[in-house]
């Protein structure tokens, strides 16, 4: 009975609570999604940009799309939202930010800097050699693809030079594998690797180097004309090297000297570069 009695009590300041909740709600609501200038929202978004709130400024711009999704300004704020997120590293977040304003907007003028935004974005993650280069190979692809559409740019030009630090990056990965093997004796592994890097990364820093492996992985294996022509290749493009004066102290200590092939894969391979 006096269970009763309290419920009875009770119930019309529960359902009083409850109406006010809604309404306290229900006015959060309205000022979260109210409606406001375009323009203003924008500032407010490059605002927080120029005061480094990267993050803020991110959900300012999505706002400018969910409230005016048509306008002009809903369209920069589709880049800047890219732009914001690779600023804080939320790469994965820019990547697909950039790629959905390429796809919406491939005749705009700025599109050229959206591809290069995904270029960079992939390159930022770029790992140590010791590690797993896939997010290398889809920087190379990314930068690539600036170079392809957009030749003539300022963002072609700067993917150039960063297409050259990756391939250099691969070429570093395939001489750790490379060197674990001879480290190991595993020879023919070995030369696999160095053969990689001479014939798939000739432009860059480690080319010196895999033709002295190969001289001495050749050395081990008793194929010597392989080793001098390895040797030759490398004193011929690279005199000064302190890699050739290792290969020809290698050679000579067996009474061979750097000879070259013409009919070796190493002449061939030479032959096409230089």
């Amino acid at each position: 009975m006096e269970h009763r009695r309290l419920r009875r009590i009770l119930r019309p300041i529960l359902v009083a609570l409850a109406l006010v909740a809604f309404a306290a709600c229900e006015s959060r609501d309205e000022e979260l999604y109210i409606e406001q200038p375009v323009e203003d929202l924008y500032n407010l978004a490059m605002d927080s940009m120029a005061a480094e709130e990267f993050k803020k400024a991110v959900k300012q711009f999505d706002e400018v799309e969910r409230q005016h999704p048509y306008s002009v300004w809903a369209t920069r704020a589709q880049l800047m939202s890219a732009y914001a997120s690779y600023m804080i590293n939320k790469y994965d977040e820019a990547i697909i930010a950039a790629e959905r304003f390429a796809q919406l907007h491939p005749g705009h003028r700025d599109v050229a800097y959206a591809y290069y935004l995904i270029a960079i974005s992939y390159y930022e993650q770029i790992a140590d050699v010791g590690r797993d280069q896939k997010i290398t190979e889809q920087a190379l692809g990314a930068l690539d693809e600036v170079i392809r559409r957009f030749p003539q740019s300022e963002y072609a030009r700067d993917s150039r030079i960063k297409v050259e630090l990756a391939r250099d990056h691969l070429a570093g990965k395939e001489m750790n594998i490379g060197r674990y093997h001879l480290d190991r004796r595993l020879y023919v592994g070995a030369i696999n690797r160095f053969r990689a890097v001479i014939e798939n990364y000739q432009t860059t820093s480690h080319v010196p180097e895999a033709l002295h492996r190969l001289t001495e992985c050749y050395l081990a294996l008793g194929v010597t004309r392989e080793a001098q022509t390895a040797a030759a290749v490398l004193g011929f493009n690279y005199p000064g090297s302190d890699w050739y004066v290792d290969s020809y102290a290698l050679l000579t200590g067996r009474n061979l000297a750097p000879q070259k092939d013409e009919g070796s894969w190493i002449t061939r391979a030479f032959k096409t570069i230089f």
